[in-house]
């Protein structure tokens, strides 16, 4: 397998992961409610030696086969208070895995995306319902894909906050309409640069008429692509320059380099047939090697460790050790369901987060780049909680009530393993109401 047919593939199955972290039961369609689950008790605190139960988690996981290794980081009001490694790098590679080891996070990319270019809006470059041809033009004829004849025009321009919200209309690479396929076949996410993947999106007509439907899609490498116009910055120097170094994440980027290769663990994919799982070959490596094509939707590799920095960051209102990355009125909007009453009927024929994701995640929303709970707090998940996945199986949210960030890093492809699920209930379980 070429190295561009590796990162298609790659790209192929970023939404499994996803679909694990949002599909878990979020209560009911009942009015929401942001009162934390412990409304009636005075004080809530964390037992950190109850969190000895995401020991055994983890110790399951990696003793049944269904991973190699597991990095876990627990943050409670904005304190880490907890972070474990479990099991080997591998299962051809007998060494621990180490808290410090390197993930592929995949679509956990997407968040980060969403923060570097609302800083941009921070800084006047745009207004979020601009139309996205005014700063990229190759846009400007984009059709809509129709199954009766040629694509017609859009009756709607794509803004800014469609690209956030996944609603501007674009295609991706999970099924079988013909948008999809063309985004396949002509390698769209494989493109050698930014530059390319505009020219090949501009060729493309889009899969549904802009700010009618919640489609998963290319819309946030197209962000890191509008990244590059407004800041001038090739997308990787722009995060390296406004949030990892600010921040101190010195572990995430998109090319891993030569002397951090010994941390990149091996990524791995679960047999059907087998009933087993399989460490993926080299090439798996390969294609972290020499980067030019910096995708926004899910090219990033990075550690417990410095993600747990980030959503800290983002959880404090934009602002981590005196430093600060957003306003805390931007991310009270990022985290903000987006998602209006139009889309989501429109949705319910299975186009929207909710009946996409299953009935699990009927109370699912949608922010400015991250998944949303609309759904009243329950013992599982708390109203506002924002998150989302990856597609070998890292998950992360914030829990804004219980004031908890959870970070869980696998190395995993094909989903199976309900690892939001478990965390979710693990970690919560140490939770002690007065």
């Amino acid at each position: 397998m070429d190295m561009n047919a590796f990162r298609w593939f790659a790209h192929v199955v970023l939404l499994l992961a996803s679909v694990a972290l949002l599909a878990q039961p979020a209560g009911t369609d009942e009015a929401t409610s942001s009162e934390p689950t412990w409304h009636g008790k005075t004080s809530v605190s964390i037992d950190k030696a109850a969190l000895s139960a995401v020991d055994e988690m983890m110790a399951k996981y990696v003793e049944e086969g269904s991973v190699a290794g597991i990095v876990v980081s627990v943050s409670y009001q904005n304190e880490v208070v907890y972070t474990k490694a479990v099991g080997n790098r591998g299962l051809e590679d007998e060494r621990p895995v180490k808290e410090d080891d390197l993930f592929r996070i995949y679509s956990m990319t997407k968040p980060i995306t969403g923060v570097a270019l609302m800083q941009l809006h921070e800084q006047g470059k745009f207004e979020l319902d601009d139309r996205l041809d005014k700063y990229i033009p190759e846009f400007a004829d984009l059709k809509v894909h129709n199954p009766e004849g040629d694509p017609t025009p859009p009756k709607n321009p794509i803004t800014i906050r469609n690209l956030l919200t996944h609603t501007a209309g674009f295609g991706y690479v999970f099924t079988g309409h013909p948008v999809d396929q063309r985004i396949r076949n002509e390698n769209v996410l494989g493109s050698k640069d930014l530059e390319e993947f505009a020219k090949k999106v501009a060729d493309i007509p889009l899969m549904h008429e802009p700010a009618t439907r919640w489609q998963y899609s290319i819309a946030v490498d197209v962000q890191g692509l509008l990244i590059e116009r407004l800041s001038g910055k090739t997308f990787d120097v722009y995060l390296q320059e406004n949030i990892f170094g600010p921040l101190g994440m010195e572990d995430t980027f998109f090319g891993v380099p030569e002397d951090k290769f010994d941390r990149f663990l091996p990524n791995h994919s679960w047999s059907r047939s087998m009933n087993h799982l399989i460490q993926s070959g080299p090439q798996s490596f390969e294609s972290y090697r020499d980067v030019t094509f910096f995708s926004g939707g899910g090219g990033l590799v990075s550690t417990a460790h410095d993600y747990m920095t980030f959503a800290r960051a983002v959880a404090n209102g934009g602002e981590l050790n005196g430093v600060r990355i957003l306003k805390a009125e931007t991310v009270e909007e990022m985290r903000r369901n987006h998602l209006d009453e139009a889309i989501h009927a429109e949705g319910r024929t299975g186009e929207d987060p909710g009946a996409m994701l299953g009935s699990g995640a009927r109370n699912f929303g949608f922010g400015l780049g991250f998944g949303v709970n609309t759904g009243p707090s329950t013992a599982g998940r708390s109203h506002g909680e924002y998150n989302w996945g990856g597609a070998a199986g890292t998950v992360f949210w914030i829990d804004p009530v219980e004031d908890l960030i959870v970070v869980g890093m696998i190395q995993r492809m094909g989903g199976g393993v309900p690892l939001s699920r478990d965390l979710h209930r693990t970690v919560r379980s140490a939770l002690v109401y007065e």
